[in-house]
Formats: C-alpha cells, sequence, structure tokens
C-alpha cells in the first residue's frame, strides 16, 4: 500500500521513514534512549535531598525509610512528598502478591477494567453477563448485568467518566447503553430495565457488522468505535446520531482510542498492521489520516494512550508490544506481514522462524517480548500516573500470565501467574498498588502489595474481623503518632509493610486510612 497522505498536524509532527533504532526484547539488552525516558525519570525519580547516600553508592532507589525521615525533617524544603517523590516510593512496590479471587465465574472474561477513579470494577463475559463491583465495599457486586441481544461474546465495555452510564459492545452494530447508577442491582435487557440500542451503521447500510472496541471521550458527549468492516465511527450521544464514519483500515478495526482530552486526535489499531493517527480538524477537508506507524508484522490487538496526544503503546499478533511517537508517523505505508496467508493466530502458534524477523520500516521506539498475543485480542497498558509515573507497561497473555516490563530499560519486572486459559484484559488500579487480572477460565482475581502470597483463607466470623480490625487502628495511630514524633525507626518492619503515598494517607494492610 503506498498512499499519498498529507500530514495534517501542527504541532511539529513530521513524516519519518526512520527506524529509532531502540528496539528492546524484554531482557534488558538495551536502553530506550529517547525523550520519554527523561520524562519518565522526572515523573518518577526522589528530590535530590531525599536520596543522598554515602559516598561510592548508588544514589537511586532511596529507602522508603529515608524518604520518609527526609520527609518529616524537610529536606527538600517543601514539607511533602511532590508527585514524583510519590511516584518513587509507590511504583517499588508492584502489585504481585495473591492472587486472591475476586469472583469465579462459568464463561470466559473478556473485559478487566477499573474506573477513572477506582471506585468500581467492570468485568464482561462471554455468557451474555457484564458485572460491576463496588471496590470500597469488599468488592460487592452493584450491578449484575444481562446483556441484549448478544453475539459471540461481550467485545468491549466502557464507562462514562461521570459513572452513571456503561456502554456494551458485542459482535453487532447495535451498542447498548445501561444505566451504571440506578438502584437496580439485577439489570435484565428490557425485563428490569432498558438497554437503550445506539445504531452504529450508516442511514443505508443494510450490511451486517460487528464492535471490536468502543470509548467514550472524556467528556462523555461522545463514543468512537472500531468495527469488523475497517471503519472507525463517531456517535455523538447528545443528538443521538453517528457523527462520523471514517474507511480507515484494509481490514478489521480491532482497538480505537482518544488520544487525549481534547476528543480531537483520535488512534486506531488494525489487522492490516497499522497504527493510525486520524485529526478531526482536518479530516472532512483532507479524508485521509494524520499519519501512520508501522512497525508490526501481523494485525495490531490493542492500543493505549498515554493521554498527552504524543505516546502510545500497541499490542500485535507478531507477539510484541511497541512504544509510539506520533512524531515519527509517516505518511506512506509498507505491509510485510509473514508471508504465510495460512497462519491463524486463533487457534495456530506463532512460527518461530519469525520471532526474530523485524520490519525494515519500523518506526516505533522500543518493543517489548515475553508475552503471547495468541487466541483472543490481548490488551495492554501504561501502568498508572498517580502511583508509578507510568514507568511500566503491562499486559495480557495467551498463557494465562500478566506480564509487567519497565518502559525504558525493556526489563521483564514482573510476571504473574494464576490463570489456566488466555489472559485478555487485566487493569492497574489509578491509585493503590492493586491489579485485576481476568481471563477465559473465568477468574477474576486479584493482586496487590503488600500481602502475603497465600490462596484466600474463608471469610472470618464478625467477631475475630473486630478484634482485627481493632488491632490494626491501634498499629495505625502508633505509626501516625510515631510520624508526628520522627520515631519511625523504632519498629522497621512496621514501616516497611507501610507505605506512604502522600502527607494525609496511609496504605497498610490493603487499605487506605487518613
Amino acid at each position: 500500500m503506498n498512499k499519498d497522505t498529507s500530514n495534517c498536524m501542527n504541532d511539529g509532527s513530521g513524516s519519518s521513514n526512520e527506524s529509532s533504532g531502540s528496539g528492546m526484547d524484554g531482557e534488558g539488552a538495551s536502553y530506550l534512549v529517547h525523550e520519554i525516558a527523561q520524562i519518565t525519570k522526572l515523573r518518577s525519580s526522589p528530590h535530590e535531598n531525599l536520596s543522598r547516600v554515602v559516598p561510592g553508592m548508588g544514589k537511586l532507589p532511596a529507602s522508603t525509610v529515608r524518604m520518609l525521615v527526609g520527609r518529616e525533617g524537610n529536606f527538600s524544603g517543601r514539607g511533602k512528598f511532590s508527585a514524583a517523590d510519590r511516584c518513587h516510593m509507590s511504583s517499588r512496590y508492584l502489585p504481585t502478591k495473591g492472587p486472591w479471587i475476586v469472583d469465579r465465574m462459568g464463561s470466559r472474561a473478556y473485559v478487566s477494567q477499573f474506573s477513572d477513579d477506582g471506585s468500581l470494577f467492570i468485568a464482561g463475559f462471554q455468557g451474555s453477563h457484564i458485572r460491576i463491583y463496588d471496590v470500597d465495599k469488599d468488592w460487592k457486586v452493584k450491578k449484575d448485568i444481562s446483556a441484549r441481544n448478544l453475539r459471540w461474546t461481550i467485545t468491549d465495555t466502557s464507562l462514562s467518566p461521570d459513572r452513571q452510564y456503561l456502554v456494551y459492545a458485542s459482535m453487532s452494530p447495535i451498542i447498548h447503553i445501561v444505566n451504571a447508577g440506578s438502584a437496580t442491582t439485577e439489570s435484565v435487557a428490557n425485563v428490569t430495565e432498558v438497554h437503550d440500542g445506539l445504531n452504529f451503521s450508516s442511514d443505508n447500510d443494510n450490511d451486517e457488522f460487528g464492535i471490536f472496541s468502543i470509548k467514550f471521550s472524556t467528556d462523555g458527549r461522545e463514543l468512537v468505535s472500531g468495527t469488523s468492516e475497517s471503519s472507525i465511527c463517531v456517535y455523538d450521544l447528545g443528538a443521538d446520531k453517528l457523527s462520523l464514519r471514517i474507511p480507515a483500515h484494509l481490514s478489521d478495526v480491532n482497538t480505537v482510542c482518544f488520544a487525549d482530552e481534547s476528543g480531537h486526535l483520535i488512534y486506531s489499531g488494525s489487522d492490516d498492521s497499522f497504527c493510525k493517527v486520524w485529526d478531526r480538524r482536518c479530516f472532512v477537508a483532507k479524508g485521509q489520516p494524520a499519519g501512520i506507524l508501522m512497525g508490526h508484522l501481523e494485525g495490531i490487538t490493542f492500543i493505549n494512550s498515554r493521554g498527552d496526544g504524543r505516546y502510545l503503546i500497541s499490542n500485535g499478533k507478531d507477539q510484541t508490544t511497541k512504544l509510539w511517537d506520533i512524531r515519527k508517523m509517516s505518511s506512506n505505508a509498507m505491509n510485510l506481514g509473514l508471508g504465510d496467508d495460512e497462519w491463524d493466530y486463533r487457534w495456530m502458534d506463532y512460527p518461530k522462524y519469525a520471532r526474530n524477523l523485524r520490519h525494515p520500516q519500523d518506526q516505533s521506539l522500543a518493543t517489548y517480548q515475553g508475552h503471547s498475543v495468541l487466541r483472543t485480542l490481548v490488551r495492554c497498558y501504561f501502568s498508572p500516573s498517580y502511583s508509578t509515573g507510568q514507568k511500566y507497561i503491562y499486559t495480557g497473555s495467551s498463557d494465562g500470565s500478566v506480564y509487567i516490563y519497565d518502559l525504558v530499560s525493556g526489563e521483564q519486572v514482573a510476571k504473574l501467574d494464576h490463570h489456566e486459559a488466555p489472559l485478555r484484559d487485566c487493569s492497574w488500579h489509578p491509585f493503590y498498588p492493586m491489579l485485576i487480572s481476568s481471563a477465559w477460565d473465568g477468574d477474576i482475581v486479584r493482586w496487590e502489595f503488600p500481602g502475603n502470597g497465600q490462596p484466600p483463607a474463608p471469610p472470618p466470623n464478625r467477631r475475630s474481623t473486630g478484634v482485627r480490625i481493632r488491632a490494626e487502628r491501634e498499629m495505625l495511630l502508633e505509626f501516625r503518632s510515631m510520624l508526628r514524633l520522627r520515631t519511625m525507626v523504632i519498629y522497621p518492619a512496621m514501616i516497611i509493610e507501610c507505605m506512604c503515598f502522600n502527607e494525609n494517607k496511609i496504605y497498610f494492610n490493603n487499605k487506605f486510612y487518613t
């Protein structure tokens, strides 16, 4: 494919066909040399006065005790932790303890997502079920949704920014919307609650197609979707109609998302192996993407934006995750593939000879390998900004594990093993050291820090629970007193178990206290 697609972005995004030459193999063989490496460092490095050590010893990472002592002694002159200080501390405590079972269903889990504020968790299953859990109320099921007109499976869900509405998609051009904020717990489509349908077909379109990806805009006024007929659709919820339809790719559009809060830029990924950037401000005039990012050898299963309108990551069926800077996008595209038309990721292993193949014009900044992208559209994400400074990326895998990579070094820093089936989706809590994974074995499990690494015990009776809670409160009161008196070195074991994210909250025994 050779298209002359003019770049209409005015933020310095020039066309480029050069490879960054800084790919990684997930084993720390090379380090990312790019602006994003410096940005990541600035967002997750402590104040120099908090990280001082004796001569001859490495500067990073600063110990938790040293950071807390430095904060109480006002070494930085700010009287509190900065966002970078907080990220430096909390990003060292990965949610790798566990797992603990949140729920166990009799059908495959396809969707696993926290709300933006972390108060709710949404899980979607092939068996026509979507469950919304109240995270703050011991994972109580807030809403149990039985989907309407389901075809094959729940392919995607999206919660509105105000957490009042949930949309769900399947292999149908109709998206359904549910009132997630209502008091009704059992939401059976058009029985106990109305699930309104939003038609993503054009007025003159009689063809049936499926929707693989659906996302709310940041302001909650629009939905963007990727379809099996190679198009991107934007739905105006206020006008209750389809506002834009783009013949975007040459194959299924598996993933779409807004690039940032403005809603002007849309990223898309397809089975044609390309990531594309769409600028809605000039699409009507140009009718073409703002640019194309090439480097994957096979189809793209998921895209996640860093939220800054510049960087994104993608998972590909070539068994890699790639990091991109849209300023390196080009106007021309070259689709190479494996040259094997018989290969199908849904039931065949990836050819061994292909694992060392590279696109000659790979425009990605880095490539991360180790996980497996087979059987289903496996998803990948940046780690949370608040607690980690987005210094990690994490992904599901068809071998049933969660893989966590260091963004800059490319090293695999953790692997979470529990599931016995492909793990399609996982979600890191936006504020807490907690990660939820869901897989085709029907298990929804929780990983945290701290923890004892043991399977969950039977729920304790009320009396023993009360004793435990009183003991925790006594320890926390003593810990607060220690902080005020700056005598925290008395109980170093307790300090290691407690993580202070800011000056007002303590995370202790898997809970936040103020």
